[in-house]
């Protein structure tokens, strides 16, 4: 034997697969073996049992046994000794379990050496195909001229200046303009004011038509039209009734992109130096979103290949819990309760688990595909590798790779930590053959997509 069975001498135990993903975990406990377990059990016990004579947790197993019987005793190991003895079966032989077991004791329940069964769902595996041809897009990682121009143009704008002109207005122009709004016969007095000095296509107001109907007016121009209500989705509440009259039109002035200009309005001192730290600054961060964007849509093309109907409701619950779990202590440390969070998000609960269940929807079928593709190509997880991630988290909680190492062991979480690098260098293997397009179907280079050692970082 293995593991943490190693100690428990009277303890036998085998696994058999069943139909359905599913197996029996079986376990054999000797008497000798269980024996210890339920004195465990009247030592609990005699904390509760109230016996003339004796103070709380110092009547003798014996009399307690006269009093109360052996069969409540017994019935209170099983109930706290059999999870640990199942539990350690399932890690001696690394059985995937995804819900938790149907324990059926089929000896000792009344005395002598005590057997019992564990029939418990595990992780399915699934045929895939395809992930050897992905082609996915990506935004096209190189940065136009025309792009740093919009950049540096915004930059400008902050020092723009209005020149009022005699022309319709344009998209980008300024207009002073008097407004009233009416809804169902009533002044709305947010949204009436005189002398309001909007931009034209902005969308600032939020309710296009007044962007519409002000591109192409001129001073003087008066219009009076109607938009829909915002938010009003289904149509029952009356429009919005506008009346706005355009006082004058304002064309924006950018200053001049000169030497002085820069060494005034950055830490540049020519013009050329901040347009080259621009253009670099845009190309790292196309970079990064390329990248991001390369594994997202591979992962999203993985899900894909994995049907719905194998993906198990117990893989998908499991992933629900653990994402409520996460987001309840972050926010904890937010100092915020889930409650709270809804409320201020403006979220209910049934729309949050919703969101939260289509996402562990999607990361059950990539587990399942990541596993497959694994097993199909023969990636493995090397012992180096796994030291090296213990190492890891060994330094972010300052402590021992040897303390982690055993944590992990005694807790039966060191196949978890495996499988998870397993996941991830298969992830990374899909990512490095998969072909990338950007938005015009061009083919991109993965070398685009590569950052210089001093950019990464």
């Amino acid at each position: 034997m293995s593991g943490l069975v190693d100690t428990l001498l009277w303890v036998k135990s085998s696994v058999e697969a069943l139909e359905g993903n599913k197996v029996k975990v079986v376990v054999e406990l000797e008497e000798a073996e269980f024996e210890n377990d339920l004195d465990a059990a009247f030592k609990r016990l005699a904390q509760e049992v109230r016996m003339p004579g004796f103070r709380p947790g110092k009547a003798p197993r014996k009399v307690l046994e006269a009093r109360i019987g052996q069969g409540f005793a017994r019935e209170e190991a099983f109930r706290q000794a059999l999870p640990n003895y199942y539990t350690q079966a399932v890690i001696e032989h690394e059985v995937d379990v995804i819900a938790p077991p149907e324990i059926d004791i089929t000896a000792g329940a009344e005395d002598g050496p005590v057997a019992f069964d564990a029939v418990v769902q595990v992780r399915p595996s699934v045929e895939v195909s395809g992930y050897d041809s992905f082609e996915v897009e990506v935004p096209k990682p190189e940065v136009d001229d025309s792009e740093v121009d919009e950049a540096l143009d915004r930059v400008r704008s902050q020092n723009a200046e209005y020149d009022t002109v005699e022309r319709a207005a344009a998209e980008g122009d300024r207009v002073d303009v008097n407004i009233r709004a009416v809804h169902d016969g009533a002044e709305i007095p947010g949204m009436t004011t005189e002398n309001y000095i909007y931009e034209v296509g902005s969308g600032a107001t939020g309710i296009p038509e007044i962007d519409e109907q002000l591109t192409g007016a001129s001073a003087g121009d008066e219009m009076e039209f109607e938009a829909d209500y915002p938010g009003d989705e289904d149509g029952e509440e009356p429009p919005l009734e506008f009346t706005v009259k355009v006082n004058e039109v304002q064309e924006k002035s950018l200053p001049e992109f000169t030497d002085e200009w820069a060494s005034e309005n950055s830490e540049f001192a020519t013009a050329e130096d901040m347009r080259a730290d621009y253009r670099k600054r845009m190309e790292q961060s196309r970079v990064h979103q390329s990248n991001a964007a390369r594994r997202n849509n591979v992962v999203t093309a993985l899900a894909a290949l994995v049907d719905e109907e194998d993906v198990p409701e117990a893989m998908v619950s499991n992933e629900v819990e653990n994402r409520v779990q996460d987001m309840a202590m972050r926010l904890q440390a937010q100092g915020l309760s889930l409650e709270q969070y809804m409320q201020y998000s403006g979220q209910d609960q049934e729309s949050m688990m919703d969101e939260l269940r289509e996402s562990a929807h999607t990361s059950a079928k990539v587990d399942l595909v990541l596993r497959a593709i694994a097993a199909n190509e023969n990636i493995a997880v090397t012992d180096d590798e796994l030291t090296e991630e213990i190492d890891k988290v060994a330094t972010q909680v300052d402590r021992s790779s040897d303390e982690v190492r055993q944590e992990f062991a005694e807790a039966g979480q060191l196949p978890s930590v495996r499988s998870d690098l397993l996941k991830s260098k298969t992830l990374d293997w899909v990512v490095e053959r998969t072909k990338l397009v950007d938005e015009d179907g061009a083919e991109v280079s993965p070398d685009a997509l590569e950052l210089p050692e001093d950019e990464e970082e």
